[in-house]
């Protein structure tokens, strides 16, 4: 575990406490720091993600370093977390809402952004139009594109329309 120096720490603010309270994550503060998280978790086997440490983070209200953290993207939400843990905090849905936060305050990652984006403009999460996937395609005996947006050029303005409304594209 990161041992956080106390030099990191200059201001202790309930904030992103409270804002995790008025979600409905009270079990927050059941948190004993036991490390069953990190030590169960798949994502913290292949990164340097470490469950226990976002969460004692988040205990301090260090909301700012919880929120820019790129870690806190490394998640997997498989819910191995939820499961081991003895004393029942959503781990998982925690990390979502912080997601959620993060990106409302801007710190949106740069592959995520360039996947929003993506799903902006022509309403799917992976280029399929490029000419490797197109032959691909075309050698098991499928369409060039599959029956999605790129075939119908409305439904891309209706997603388009859909993301308006939710203001999604102002998060991108």
């Amino acid at each position: 575990m990161e041992i956080i120096k106390t030099n990191k720490i200059t201001e202790i603010s309930d904030e992103l406490s409270n804002l995790l309270r008025d979600a409905g994550y009270l079990e927050l503060s059941a948190c004993i720091q036991c490390g069953t998280c990190s030590g169960g978790c798949p994502s913290g086997r292949r990164t340097a993600f470490r469950t226990r440490s976002l969460m004692k983070k988040v205990q301090l209200g260090l909301k700012e370093e919880v929120l820019s953290d790129k870690e806190l993207w490394f998640c997997s939400t498989c819910y191995t977390c939820l499961e081991r843990c003895p004393r029942g905090v959503p781990v998982t849905d925690v990390i979502i809402y912080l997601r959620n936060l993060a990106v409302q305050e801007g710190y949106m990652q740069a592959p995520h952004l360039a996947l929003c984006k993506l799903f902006y403009n022509t309403g799917h999460g992976v280029p399929i139009n490029e000419e490797k996937w197109s032959k691909l395609r075309i050698y098991h005996k499928l369409s060039d594109l599959p029956p999605t947006t790129h075939q119908f050029p409305k439904a891309e303005k209706e997603i388009q329309t859909l993301l308006k409304s939710t203001e999604f594209d102002k998060l991108t």
